[in-house]
């Protein structure tokens, strides 16, 4: 007997999708007036938020595969937005920081981008929101 799966509307990965669609929709159009994709915007968020950090640690943190961090920190880079530096230690390891240009980036879009994250609390609820937040981070394998 084959396995009965839930209906597509029913189903989490399905819904995740969906979901992930509808929240990034407005940070899309935020987005697409400043000529920063979604991915280079979450590693400036992460680094404005947590500093300098190693290139392995910001793409797990950033959730990015580490070769399109790569790619990704190196247009940053060229953009005045982050600095890369080895370590002198172990030449095979990188930092990244986010420059004072990269800080005036997010702090000029930190507000649109909080009026968004009000937007999601205000349909769900705050405690809802905080509780969806917690329950997806049960389901974060790392």
């Amino acid at each position: 007997m084959t396995a009965r799966l839930p209906a597509p509307h029913r189903s989490l990965p399905i819904a995740l999708l969906r979901a992930r669609e509808g929240v990034m929709a407005p940070i899309r159009d935020m987005l697409a007036e400043t000529g920063i994709t979604e991915q280079q915007w979450r590693v400036l968020r992460v680094l404005s938020e947590d500093g300098v950090m190693d290139t392995k640690t910001l793409a797990n943190r950033a959730c990015l595969l580490f070769p399109s961090l790569t790619r990704i920190a190196s247009t940053l880079r060229d953009k005045g937005l982050v600095t890369q530096t080895r370590d002198t230690r172990d030449r095979r390891r990188q930092f990244i920081e986010i420059t004072p240009e990269g800080q005036a980036f997010i702090d000029a879009n930190a507000a649109r981008a909080a009026r968004i994250i009000d937007g999601y609390k205000a349909t769900l609820g705050a405690e809802a929101y905080e509780r969806l937040l917690d329950l997806l981070a049960e389901l974060d394998p790392h």
